[in-house]
């Protein structure tokens, strides 16, 4: 059987393909975070491919803390870039096919049309720039590499909006939530799905494997405040929802105003059906329930 490598398994996306790694048994799932595999350490890396010599390796670790990034970049830098190179140095090696997700940060938001694949990246963060630096890095060293951009990530697994707008809204009677950056909610579930799409039906020569940037997002668009409404609307929560402009938030990363991708190439390609974010948020928060 084929092995599928997973890196940072224990975070918001790497415990979705845990959980998914059940109802694909034709595949062997060697789920690793930083206990199992020290994905900055050349030599762990090098001894792990030699060992386990896997077919597919999904990169879900990530220096995710974009405010602290600010002040830490050279952490930062580590995961996001170097540890990204020495992954792709090692899959090239073995021939293993490398999914590394990527980041809406690596743009500027000041675009108004959705992000194209081929534009151009100009990063206006420390994890941005990081984020960046390992895509290039991806491309570099492992040319047959896929590298997936996504946003505004939530699940079932980890923190997140989603449940931060929960337990707030929860506790208090209103709430304020910015409305002047734009983008669209992703469930990690239909992202771990959607890469298990591809790899199955690649593997099974269903659909041809193309490498190479592809953007992946729910289908529509909402601002911070719309999506928080909605979240309140799906777990039956009354707090008032108030909307303000982001300097009522003032942070030490700057934020994207407008992170909305453009999925064409992705779902021509592998003619995948990406679902509309609202589905998707009702399909997970129905999940929490124990939870709320």
């Amino acid at each position: 059987m084929k092995k599928i490598l997973i890196t940072g398994a224990n975070g918001q996306l790497g415990s979705d393909f845990r959980e998914l790694s059940g109802k694909y048994p034709g595949f062997i799932f060697l789920l690793t975070d930083v206990n199992e595999l020290d994905i900055t350490s050349e030599k762990d890396v090098k001894q792990f491919f030699e060992r386990e010599n896997p077919d597919y390796l999904i990169n879900c670790a990530a220096y995710t803390a974009v405010d602290n990034a600010e002040d830490d970049e050279k952490n930062a830098d580590l995961i996001n870039n170097k540890a990204v190179e020495i992954l792709a140095k090692q899959s090239a090696k073995f021939k293993t096919r490398f999914f590394h997700i990527s980041t809406d940060y690596v743009f500027d938001g000041n675009s108004c049309t959705p992000y194209l694949e081929t534009d151009e990246m100009n990063p206006v963060s420390a994890y941005g720039k990081a984020k960046a630096k390992g895509e290039l890095a991806a491309l570099k060293y492992n040319t047959e590499a896929t590298i997936i951009r996504t946003g505004w990530l939530y699940g079932n697994y980890g923190k997140n909006f989603v449940k931060t707008m929960i337990k707030l809204g929860k506790e208090k009677e209103s709430l304020q939530v910015v409305f002047d950056q734009i983008g669209t909610p992703t469930y990690s579930g239909d992202l771990a799905s959607a890469i298990m799409y591809i790899i199955d039906n690649t593997s099974k020569k269903l659909i041809p494997y193309k490498a190479g940037i592809y953007n992946f997002a729910n289908e529509g668009v909402c601002s911070w405040y719309d999506f928080a409404l909605a979240i309140h609307e799906f777990a039956k929560i009354s707090c008032k929802v108030y909307p303000v402009n982001s300097s009522a938030f003032p942070t030490k990363a700057k934020r994207p105003s407008y992170s909305v991708l453009n999925k064409e190439k992705i779902k021509t390609e592998y003619r995948m059906e990406i679902p509309y974010w609202r589905d998707s948020l009702k399909l997970c928060i129905s999940r929490m329930r124990k939870e709320l």
